[in-house]
């Protein structure tokens, strides 16, 4: 993992606010937690996501979850864009 990797995938994160993703996260011993989420923000050292829910009292307050570069970089969380 270089700065490199990380100012590539924070600018391909960047380019990608309000887009609609599927997100994979690892949630350790070989379980993966997936849902789909929206970019809202990014900062130097992490990006936004909020969930999407299709339950009623979370629409009222939406979940957002943060995730590092390195996540991604480690694999522990895989996104995929949603058309």
């Amino acid at each position: 993992m270089t700065q490199t990797d990380i100012i590539r995938i924070r600018q391909s994160v960047n380019r990608h606010i309000g887009s609609k993703i599927k997100i994979s996260a690892n949630k350790g011993r070989q379980k993966f937690v997936i849902t789909e989420g929206i970019i809202k923000e990014t900062y130097p050292n992490l990006f936004l996501v909020e969930i999407i829910s299709h339950k009623e009292e979370e629409k009222v307050f939406p979940k957002m979850v943060s995730f590092s570069y390195q996540d991604i970089i480690t694999k522990d969380v895989r996104m995929m864009l949603c058309s």
